[in-house]
């Protein structure tokens, strides 16, 4: 089966410990400490490979860890990084947390390298706490730990146009007929097990991709048949082709099977109902006389609402055309940019430990230069990278949600001052 869904562990490196060592040369009597700094630890990171279209590999695998840092060594010998793991996804593929389900990270929409766990700083060695006073140092800074995390990974197929339908209304057929998708096409009654894409070549070469959405059955969005395993893939679509049958061949009405899908997409995402609808209706080759099909029914419930209907036949390729240019010309006047899910939760932020102490002081002697320092601050430097824009606003909103900022007001700090954290020089500005 078709596998577009998995839930993983993934576990970053720990950070290799500080070494404590002296030197010890010929004719040195007290040389002083030289050990080395612990490596980094290995980080955890997703990338699109686009030979992917399934996240198979996935069931038969499940726990991802990264590798450790090496502890340091004598003569200030750095301690060997641990290896990075390299995740490879397909394209499309949406990172979630498992627990609360906010979504980590979107592999789509020129996405394709994302961090997702950082590996645990190395420790210090213990050559870099010598001072006029402690000479021979006996301690070093342990490594920092690794991080750890359950995950879901969620393929949602990008495709601009999503093609809904219930079991046997031709949509299979449709699709092989308008792109180079070779969908399996029979006269059965379950429902298709992959969501099938296929690219729509137009003449003057505009064209989209279209997604065979698998069978949606009255109940999918509460688990009833296969439906609710495939409803994720509509959220990126653009536009919605509903495809009935308008012969009414298998017995039903087209105008209940329209709603029923509708109240579905509702019940799983309100949003999906604010994207532009077509019907397709189809099997019009099985028709005599027009008259004696649910078209003008169709037409009269749906064409008040602003929805359009086609009359086809996927069977002999009848108003096929007309169709497809409709649905460009719908597409032309959208945003073209992929859809992209926010990101909506941040795992350096979650894994912080509100427990773990800091200070924020004034520099008595020097006018306008503050410090925070503790083993909270110190952490979270290690896996926020100030460089980068994401990284430097999840600093600022550390700062500020932890009362950082309030503290800094108290001790009377003024724009232009001058706060240092651990290496880290900022002016200050409200």
């Amino acid at each position: 089966m078709f596998a577009d869904s998995a839930k993983v562990f993934i576990k970053s490196g720990k950070g290799g410990d500080g070494h404590v060592s002296f030197r010890r040369e010929l004719f040195v009597a007290a040389g002083g400490p030289d050990g080395g700094d612990g490596g980094r630890g290995g980080d955890i990171i997703f990338e699109v490979d686009k030979g992917l279209n399934t996240l198979t590999d996935f069931r038969h695998m499940r726990k991802y860890v990264a590798g450790n840092g090496e502890e340091g060594g004598k003569q200030k010998c750095h301690g060997k990084d641990g290896e990075d793991l390299i995740i490879k996804v397909p394209e499309g593929t949406v990172i979630k947390e498992a627990e609360s389900g906010k979504i980590i990270a979107d592999m789509s929409g020129g996405n394709v390298r994302e961090v997702i766990l950082k590996g645990g700083r190395g420790g210090k060695g213990n050559s870099h706490y010598a001072t006029a006073t402690m000479q021979v140092p006996k301690y070093a800074q342990p490594g920092k730990p690794s991080k750890e995390l359950w995950i879901i990974l969620e393929l949602k197929v990008i495709a601009d146009v999503g093609l809904v339908g219930f079991p046997n209304v031709g949509k299979s057929t449709f699709l092989s007929r308008v792109t180079n998708a070779k969908p399996k096409i029979a006269n059965y009654h379950f429902t298709t097990l992959n969501p099938n894409l296929g690219v729509v070549d137009l003449d003057d070469h505009n064209g989209f991709v279209i997604a065979d959405i698998p069978g949606l059955i009255e109940g999918a969005s509460e688990g009833v048949g296969l439906g609710h395993e495939f409803l994720k893939h509509i959220e990126r679509t653009k536009l919605i082709i509903h495809m009935v049958d308008a012969a009414g061949v298998e017995g039903r009405n087209p105008i209940e099977d329209i709603n029923t899908i509708n109240a579905e997409l509702e019940a799983y995402n309100t949003e999906l109902l604010n994207k532009p609808q077509i019907i397709a209706a189809n099997k019009m080759d099985a028709v005599y006389d027009e008259k004696e099909s649910f078209l003008n029914d169709i037409r009269n419930e749906f064409e008040p609402k602003g929805i359009k209907v086609f009359p086809i036949s996927a069977v002999s390729g009848s108003g096929v055309r007309e169709l497809l240019y409709a649905v460009n010309d719908i597409l032309k006047t959208m945003d073209d940019k992929p859809v992209v899910f926010e990101r909506e939760y941040f795992p350096d932020e979650y894994l912080d430990n509100p427990e773990e102490p800091y200070t924020v002081t004034k520099d008595e002697d020097t006018e306008g230069l503050f410090y925070i320092e503790g083993p909270r601050i110190e952490k979270m430097l290690g896996y926020t990278n100030l460089e980068a824009e994401k990284g430097f606003m999840f600093f600022q909103k550390f700062m500020k949600d932890n009362g950082i900022l309030d503290e800094l007001e108290a001790l009377g700090i003024k724009d232009g001052d001058t706060v240092r954290i651990y290496g880290h020089e900022f002016d200050y500005y409200k």
